[in-house]
Protein backbone atom coordinates (compact mmCIF):
# COMPACT_ATOMS: atom_id res chain seq x y z
CA UNK A 1 0.00 0.00 0.00
CA UNK A 2 1.05 3.18 -1.05
CA UNK A 3 1.00 5.96 1.99
CA UNK A 4 -1.81 7.96 0.32
CA UNK A 5 -3.86 5.20 -0.48
CA UNK A 6 -5.90 4.39 2.42
CA UNK A 7 -9.29 3.98 2.83
CA UNK A 8 -10.37 4.19 6.66
CA UNK A 9 -9.77 6.80 8.79
CA UNK A 10 -8.07 7.07 13.03
CA UNK A 11 -10.46 8.74 15.24
CA UNK A 12 -10.21 12.21 16.99
CA UNK A 13 -11.98 13.29 19.94
CA UNK A 14 -13.62 16.56 19.51
CA UNK A 15 -12.82 18.37 22.77
CA UNK A 16 -12.69 16.95 26.59
CA UNK A 17 -15.34 14.03 26.60
CA UNK A 18 -16.61 14.77 23.15
CA UNK A 19 -17.47 12.47 20.72
CA UNK A 20 -15.21 10.81 18.55
CA UNK A 21 -14.93 11.64 14.87
CA UNK A 22 -12.80 10.21 11.94
CA UNK A 23 -9.55 12.55 11.78
CA UNK A 24 -11.28 14.15 8.57
CA UNK A 25 -14.72 15.11 8.81
CA UNK A 26 -16.76 16.50 5.30
CA UNK A 27 -18.11 19.99 5.02
CA UNK A 28 -21.61 19.56 3.04
CA UNK A 29 -21.70 22.93 2.56
CA UNK A 30 -21.07 23.13 -1.51
CA UNK A 31 -24.15 20.02 -1.75
CA UNK A 32 -27.16 22.80 -1.97
CA UNK A 33 -25.64 26.37 -2.77
CA UNK A 34 -22.40 28.46 -3.17
CA UNK A 35 -20.32 26.47 -6.37
CA UNK A 36 -23.03 26.19 -8.94
CA UNK A 37 -25.10 23.64 -9.88
CA UNK A 38 -25.38 20.36 -7.57
CA UNK A 39 -25.84 16.74 -9.38
CA UNK A 40 -28.33 15.57 -6.00
CA UNK A 41 -27.92 11.88 -6.97
CA UNK A 42 -23.56 12.23 -6.62
CA UNK A 43 -24.27 14.09 -3.96
CA UNK A 44 -25.66 11.13 -1.87
CA UNK A 45 -23.14 8.97 -2.78
CA UNK A 46 -20.32 11.28 -1.70
CA UNK A 47 -22.23 11.06 1.49
CA UNK A 48 -21.98 7.22 2.03
CA UNK A 49 -18.63 6.98 0.47
CA UNK A 50 -17.41 9.33 2.87
CA UNK A 51 -19.18 7.25 5.74
CA UNK A 52 -17.50 4.06 4.07
CA UNK A 53 -13.89 5.58 4.36
CA UNK A 54 -14.13 6.37 8.06
CA UNK A 55 -15.81 10.08 7.75
CA UNK A 56 -18.27 9.89 10.90
CA UNK A 57 -18.60 14.25 11.13
CA UNK A 58 -21.15 15.52 8.63
CA UNK A 59 -20.95 19.54 8.62
CA UNK A 60 -23.82 21.87 7.62
CA UNK A 61 -25.60 24.76 8.52
CA UNK A 62 -29.18 27.06 8.45
CA UNK A 63 -27.65 29.27 6.45
CA UNK A 64 -26.83 26.96 3.88
CA UNK A 65 -29.45 27.22 1.17
CA UNK A 66 -31.27 29.21 3.69
CA UNK A 67 -32.27 25.75 5.15
CA UNK A 68 -31.87 22.86 1.73
CA UNK A 69 -28.68 21.50 2.73
CA UNK A 70 -30.16 20.73 6.32
CA UNK A 71 -32.81 19.36 4.64
CA UNK A 72 -31.02 17.46 2.23
CA UNK A 73 -29.09 16.05 4.77
CA UNK A 74 -32.19 14.63 6.84
CA UNK A 75 -32.65 11.02 4.99
CA UNK A 76 -28.52 10.58 5.21
CA UNK A 77 -29.07 11.14 9.00
CA UNK A 78 -32.12 8.91 9.21
CA UNK A 79 -30.19 6.09 7.73
CA UNK A 80 -26.89 6.50 9.48
CA UNK A 81 -28.23 8.27 13.08
CA UNK A 82 -26.24 6.24 15.11
CA UNK A 83 -22.74 6.28 12.72
CA UNK A 84 -22.04 10.17 12.65
CA UNK A 85 -21.55 12.53 14.38
CA UNK A 86 -23.95 15.55 13.30
CA UNK A 87 -23.16 19.51 12.95
CA UNK A 88 -25.15 22.48 12.03
CA UNK A 89 -24.75 25.97 12.84
CA UNK A 90 -26.73 29.42 13.70
CA UNK A 91 -25.99 33.23 13.92
CA UNK A 92 -26.23 34.21 10.03
CA UNK A 93 -29.13 35.80 8.91
CA UNK A 94 -30.11 36.13 5.72
CA UNK A 95 -33.44 37.55 3.58
CA UNK A 96 -35.15 37.56 0.37
CA UNK A 97 -32.29 40.16 -0.77
CA UNK A 98 -29.12 37.76 -2.19
CA UNK A 99 -26.84 40.45 -0.48
CA UNK A 100 -28.31 40.48 2.39
CA UNK A 101 -25.84 39.13 5.66
CA UNK A 102 -27.04 39.61 9.13
CA UNK A 103 -25.57 38.20 12.05
CA UNK A 104 -27.38 37.44 15.17
CA UNK A 105 -26.28 36.03 18.70
CA UNK A 106 -29.12 37.20 20.76
CA UNK A 107 -30.83 34.06 23.32
CA UNK A 108 -34.22 34.60 21.06
CA UNK A 109 -32.94 33.97 18.11
CA UNK A 110 -30.58 30.75 19.00
CA UNK A 111 -33.93 29.19 20.57
CA UNK A 112 -35.37 29.63 17.03
CA UNK A 113 -32.85 29.01 15.56
CA UNK A 114 -32.33 25.28 17.27
CA UNK A 115 -35.85 24.48 16.98
CA UNK A 116 -36.10 25.03 12.91
CA UNK A 117 -32.92 22.97 12.39
CA UNK A 118 -33.84 19.91 14.29
CA UNK A 119 -36.83 20.22 12.38
CA UNK A 120 -35.37 20.16 9.56
CA UNK A 121 -32.53 17.67 10.04
CA UNK A 122 -35.27 15.41 11.29
CA UNK A 123 -33.29 14.84 14.75
CA UNK A 124 -34.10 15.58 18.86
CA UNK A 125 -30.32 16.11 19.00
CA UNK A 126 -27.70 17.74 17.61
CA UNK A 127 -24.56 16.33 18.09
CA UNK A 128 -22.55 19.62 17.77
CA UNK A 129 -24.10 23.11 17.72
CA UNK A 130 -21.76 26.08 16.38
CA UNK A 131 -22.48 29.60 16.70
CA UNK A 132 -20.98 30.41 12.86
CA UNK A 133 -20.53 34.24 13.58
CA UNK A 134 -20.00 36.69 16.49
CA UNK A 135 -21.56 39.71 16.73
CA UNK A 136 -19.77 41.78 19.44
CA UNK A 137 -22.34 43.40 20.15
CA UNK A 138 -23.65 40.79 21.84
CA UNK A 139 -22.44 39.38 25.13
CA UNK A 140 -20.48 36.02 25.18
CA UNK A 141 -22.38 35.25 28.26
CA UNK A 142 -25.73 35.62 26.85
CA UNK A 143 -25.35 33.72 23.29
CA UNK A 144 -23.01 30.93 25.04
CA UNK A 145 -25.24 30.97 27.51
CA UNK A 146 -28.69 30.10 25.37
CA UNK A 147 -26.37 27.77 23.75
CA UNK A 148 -25.84 26.17 27.09
CA UNK A 149 -29.69 26.25 27.70
CA UNK A 150 -29.69 23.97 24.76
CA UNK A 151 -27.16 21.28 25.99
CA UNK A 152 -29.10 21.19 29.76
CA UNK A 153 -32.68 20.76 27.69
CA UNK A 154 -30.77 17.40 25.76
CA UNK A 155 -31.64 19.26 22.26
CA UNK A 156 -27.76 20.06 21.65
CA UNK A 157 -24.74 17.64 23.14
CA UNK A 158 -21.70 19.42 22.52
CA UNK A 159 -21.24 23.42 21.58
CA UNK A 160 -18.74 25.09 19.16
CA UNK A 161 -18.04 28.24 17.86
CA UNK A 162 -16.81 29.65 14.49
CA UNK A 163 -14.37 32.94 13.53
CA UNK A 164 -13.66 33.64 17.30
CA UNK A 165 -10.39 35.21 18.70
CA UNK A 166 -8.21 33.17 21.25
CA UNK A 167 -9.35 36.01 24.13
CA UNK A 168 -13.32 35.23 23.11
CA UNK A 169 -12.57 31.22 23.14
CA UNK A 170 -11.56 31.40 26.59
CA UNK A 171 -14.10 33.78 27.72
CA UNK A 172 -16.96 31.49 26.18
CA UNK A 173 -15.33 28.30 27.53
CA UNK A 174 -15.76 29.33 30.87
CA UNK A 175 -19.06 30.04 30.55
CA UNK A 176 -19.86 26.22 29.03
CA UNK A 177 -17.31 24.08 27.80
CA UNK A 178 -16.58 24.70 24.44
CA UNK A 179 -15.79 20.99 22.18
CA UNK A 180 -14.89 22.56 18.87
CA UNK A 181 -13.70 25.77 16.83
CA UNK A 182 -13.70 25.89 13.00
CA UNK A 183 -12.41 28.44 11.68
CA UNK A 184 -10.55 28.60 8.22
CA UNK A 185 -7.23 27.16 8.11
CA UNK A 186 -5.09 26.28 5.61
CA UNK A 187 -1.87 26.78 3.49
CA UNK A 188 -3.27 30.03 2.05
CA UNK A 189 -5.17 31.32 5.19
CA UNK A 190 -3.39 31.14 8.81
CA UNK A 191 -4.23 34.41 10.39
CA UNK A 192 -6.05 31.90 13.30
CA UNK A 193 -2.34 31.44 14.75
CA UNK A 194 -1.78 34.47 15.95
CA UNK A 195 -4.38 33.41 18.99
CA UNK A 196 -7.66 31.09 17.92
CA UNK A 197 -5.01 28.09 18.00
CA UNK A 198 -3.28 28.04 20.91
CA UNK A 199 -5.92 29.08 22.92
CA UNK A 200 -7.44 25.73 21.25
CA UNK A 201 -4.36 23.76 22.40
CA UNK A 202 -4.56 25.23 26.29
CA UNK A 203 -7.66 24.49 26.75
CA UNK A 204 -8.51 21.02 25.03
CA UNK A 205 -10.90 22.68 22.12
CA UNK A 206 -10.49 20.65 18.87
CA UNK A 207 -9.95 22.60 15.74
CA UNK A 208 -11.91 21.71 12.85
CA UNK A 209 -10.44 24.12 9.29
CA UNK A 210 -13.39 24.67 7.19
CA UNK A 211 -11.57 25.25 3.35
CA UNK A 212 -8.77 23.30 3.87
CA UNK A 213 -8.31 23.60 0.41
CA UNK A 214 -8.49 27.16 -0.15
CA UNK A 215 -12.44 26.81 -1.86
CA UNK A 216 -10.61 25.04 -4.09
CA UNK A 217 -7.77 27.04 -5.35
CA UNK A 218 -5.46 25.10 -3.74
CA UNK A 219 -6.18 21.99 -5.70
CA UNK A 220 -4.95 23.95 -8.68
CA UNK A 221 -8.80 22.71 -10.08
CA UNK A 222 -9.00 26.80 -11.52
CA UNK A 223 -6.82 29.55 -11.70
CA UNK A 224 -9.33 32.45 -11.83
CA UNK A 225 -12.62 31.97 -11.15
CA UNK A 226 -14.23 34.88 -12.75
CA UNK A 227 -13.32 33.69 -15.89
CA UNK A 228 -13.80 29.62 -15.50
CA UNK A 229 -16.56 29.21 -12.77
CA UNK A 230 -20.29 29.71 -13.51
CA UNK A 231 -21.98 32.73 -13.00
CA UNK A 232 -23.66 31.61 -9.60
CA UNK A 233 -20.21 30.31 -8.08
CA UNK A 234 -19.45 32.50 -5.01
CA UNK A 235 -15.81 32.25 -5.61
CA UNK A 236 -15.95 34.58 -8.18
CA UNK A 237 -16.49 37.48 -5.64
CA UNK A 238 -13.54 36.03 -3.53
CA UNK A 239 -11.02 38.61 -3.55
CA UNK A 240 -7.89 35.60 -4.15
CA UNK A 241 -9.39 34.18 -6.88
CA UNK A 242 -9.86 36.55 -9.45
CA UNK A 243 -7.67 38.93 -11.49
CA UNK A 244 -3.91 39.73 -10.82
CA UNK A 245 -4.46 38.15 -6.73
CA UNK A 246 -5.49 35.03 -8.82
CA UNK A 247 -2.20 35.35 -10.54
CA UNK A 248 -0.02 35.99 -7.87
CA UNK A 249 -1.43 33.21 -5.79
CA UNK A 250 -1.43 30.38 -8.74
CA UNK A 251 2.19 30.96 -8.99
CA UNK A 252 2.66 30.15 -5.06
CA UNK A 253 1.45 26.43 -6.08
CA UNK A 254 4.53 25.37 -7.46
CA UNK A 255 6.29 23.81 -4.16
CA UNK A 256 2.63 22.28 -3.11
CA UNK A 257 3.15 20.32 -7.04
CA UNK A 258 6.50 19.61 -6.56
CA UNK A 259 5.95 17.66 -3.34
CA UNK A 260 2.70 15.65 -4.50
CA UNK A 261 5.07 14.68 -7.46
CA UNK A 262 7.62 13.31 -4.91
CA UNK A 263 4.60 11.64 -2.95
CA UNK A 264 2.95 10.15 -6.09
CA UNK A 265 -0.11 12.58 -4.34
CA UNK A 266 -2.09 15.08 -5.39
CA UNK A 267 -1.93 19.19 -4.77
CA UNK A 268 -5.10 18.71 -2.32
CA UNK A 269 -3.73 15.70 -0.42
CA UNK A 270 -0.27 17.35 0.85
CA UNK A 271 -2.65 20.73 1.64
CA UNK A 272 -4.75 18.62 3.82
CA UNK A 273 -1.47 16.87 5.18
CA UNK A 274 0.07 20.23 6.06
CA UNK A 275 -2.91 21.17 8.14
CA UNK A 276 -2.71 17.83 10.12
CA UNK A 277 0.85 18.46 10.83
CA UNK A 278 0.67 22.17 11.30
CA UNK A 279 -1.88 20.93 14.64
CA UNK A 280 0.81 18.81 15.90
CA UNK A 281 2.98 21.56 16.14
CA UNK A 282 0.67 23.47 18.21
CA UNK A 283 -0.39 19.88 20.31
CA UNK A 284 -3.84 20.26 19.04
CA UNK A 285 -6.91 17.81 17.87
CA UNK A 286 -7.73 18.74 14.56
CA UNK A 287 -10.38 17.48 12.26
CA UNK A 288 -10.12 19.35 8.47
CA UNK A 289 -13.63 19.21 6.77
CA UNK A 290 -12.93 19.70 2.78
CA UNK A 291 -15.84 19.83 1.20
CA UNK A 292 -16.39 18.08 -2.48
CA UNK A 293 -19.46 16.86 -4.10
CA UNK A 294 -17.90 13.70 -5.98
CA UNK A 295 -17.14 10.26 -3.93
CA UNK A 296 -13.72 10.37 -5.58
CA UNK A 297 -12.50 13.15 -4.18
CA UNK A 298 -13.75 12.46 -0.76
CA UNK A 299 -11.84 9.15 -0.84
CA UNK A 300 -8.81 11.01 -1.84
CA UNK A 301 -9.14 13.99 0.29
CA UNK A 302 -9.51 10.62 2.94
CA UNK A 303 -6.38 9.06 1.60
CA UNK A 304 -4.16 12.44 2.90
CA UNK A 305 -4.15 11.48 6.31
CA UNK A 306 -1.89 8.84 5.48
CA UNK A 307 1.04 11.40 4.01
CA UNK A 308 3.95 12.11 6.36
CA UNK A 309 5.28 15.38 5.25
CA UNK A 310 9.15 15.39 5.64
CA UNK A 311 11.19 18.77 7.15
CA UNK A 312 12.12 19.88 4.43
CA UNK A 313 8.61 19.76 2.71
CA UNK A 314 7.24 21.62 5.58
CA UNK A 315 9.66 24.26 4.92
CA UNK A 316 9.16 24.95 1.33
CA UNK A 317 5.80 25.19 2.37
CA UNK A 318 6.10 27.63 5.05
CA UNK A 319 6.25 30.61 3.65
CA UNK A 320 2.80 30.45 0.95
CA UNK A 321 0.28 31.98 3.18
CA UNK A 322 2.19 35.11 4.20
CA UNK A 323 2.29 35.83 0.40
CA UNK A 324 -1.13 35.46 -0.50
CA UNK A 325 -2.41 38.29 -2.14
CA UNK A 326 -6.20 39.45 -1.65
CA UNK A 327 -8.74 38.87 1.76
CA UNK A 328 -10.26 35.53 1.90
CA UNK A 329 -13.76 37.41 2.00
CA UNK A 330 -14.78 40.90 0.00
CA UNK A 331 -15.80 41.88 3.63
CA UNK A 332 -13.94 40.76 6.63
CA UNK A 333 -16.04 42.54 9.61
CA UNK A 334 -17.56 39.26 10.62
CA UNK A 335 -14.03 36.87 10.85
CA UNK A 336 -12.15 36.56 14.00
CA UNK A 337 -9.01 38.65 12.05
CA UNK A 338 -10.93 41.66 12.05
CA UNK A 339 -10.95 41.88 15.57
CA UNK A 340 -7.81 41.08 15.98
CA UNK A 341 -6.44 43.88 13.22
Amino acid sequence: MTEHDGTTLARAELGKGGPLVGVQGLGCMGMSEFYGDTDEAAARETLNAALAAGVTLFDTADVYGRGRNEEFLAPFVAAHRDEITLATKFAIERSDDPRHRGVRNDRPYVRRAVEDSLRRLGVDVIDLYYMHRRDPAVPLAESVGAMAELVREGKVRHLGLSEVTGAELREAHAVHPIAALQSEWSLFSRDVERSAVGAAAELGVAFVPYSPLGRGFLTGSFADASEELSQDDFRRSQPRFIGDNAKANAALLAPVRQIAGAHGASPAQIALAWVQQRALVHGLTVVPIPGTRKAVRVRENVAAAGITLSEAELALLEPIAAQVAGDRYPDMTFTSAAREA
